[in-house]
């Protein structure tokens, strides 16, 4: 296979490995919205990286950390639900996105907001793949020291509290986590489909465990397929890389189903 290709499969399993597991949580505790918000909010760490001439996945991270911190102090005030103040910061930080991608523009900047909305993942270069794999090292890291953490809170949250478990810590901390697996996945999928990489091989691996554990490692599995066969699918016949990797995680999610109907 030809190197950008090699380069392209690896970043994309690197995806996978964080995407997944990540996202039996965010299916657990039905955080498909917080994923959407933070998603758009992704256009403004990409404008603001361009602007200041650094790797987007930083200027991602940056504004997504930024964003779960507001969310997390709003929320404090408990004087607005919880969606209510995700739709407020989603809409807000991608107005300003495309206030700042207008500005750049008229200054003469080339951006190629195609690439940053629906991927590509075959423009991925090296550097930008060291930076993607440093990431799902460190989310990973993270993940395993809170598992039985963020499992008691996904069962039951006051049960958690009451068990000793630090609930609100551990919830801001998988939000920054969230955070940069959109920073990681934002040149494989793209800012508009990202959340379906992250709930559907998720949601997909649910029909057929039986323990957390094993709904995190079926997931992986998917995810990796999706991947795959997304981007070789994109090769063989000439179709966008980004949507190709969703549509076969898709594929994949209503042949599970048919497959637990027949067997039921």
């Amino acid at each position: 296979m030809d190197e950008f290709v090699v380069t392209a499969l690896l970043a994309g399993i690197a995806l996978a490995l964080v995407a997944a597991p990540l996202g039996c949580v965010v299916v657990w505790r039905r955080m498909a919205y917080f994923g959407d918000t933070l998603a758009h909010a992704a256009l403004l760490g990409v404008a603001l990286s361009i602007a200041m001439q650094m790797l987007p996945i930083i200027g991602v991270t940056l504004i997504g950390i930024t964003l779960a911190s507001l969310l997390y102090l709003l929320e404090q005030q408990r004087d607005l639900s919880t969606d209510t103040l995700l739709g407020i910061l989603s809409h807000t930080a991608l107005a300003i996105g495309l206030v700042v991608v207008s500005v750049l523009q008229a200054n003469g900047q080339v951006i190629n907001l195609m690439a940053y909305l629906f991927g590509d993942i075959l423009a991925i270069d090296k550097t930008e793949l060291w930076w993607m794999y440093a990431g799902v090292v460190l989310i990973l890291a993270v993940y395993y020291r809170l598992w039985s953490s963020l499992v008691s809170i996904s069962v039951n949250e006051e049960l958690a509290r009451i068990d000793g478990v630090k609930v609100d810590r551990d919830k801001f901390i998988f939000m920054l986590l969230l955070a940069m697996v959109i920073a990681v996945a934002i040149n494989v999928v793209g800012i508009l489909l990202v959340t379906a990489l992250l709930i559907i091989p998720a949601a997909s691996a649910r029909l057929f465990v039986h323990s957390p554990q094993q709904m995190v490692f079926i997931s992986i599995v998917f995810a990796i397929v999706a991947v795959t066969g997304g981007l070789f699918s994109s090769l063989q016949w000439d179709i966008p890389a980004g949507p190709s990797i969703v549509v076969m995680a898709s594929l994949l999610f209503f042949a599970s189903r048919l497959l637990r109907i027949s067997r039921d």
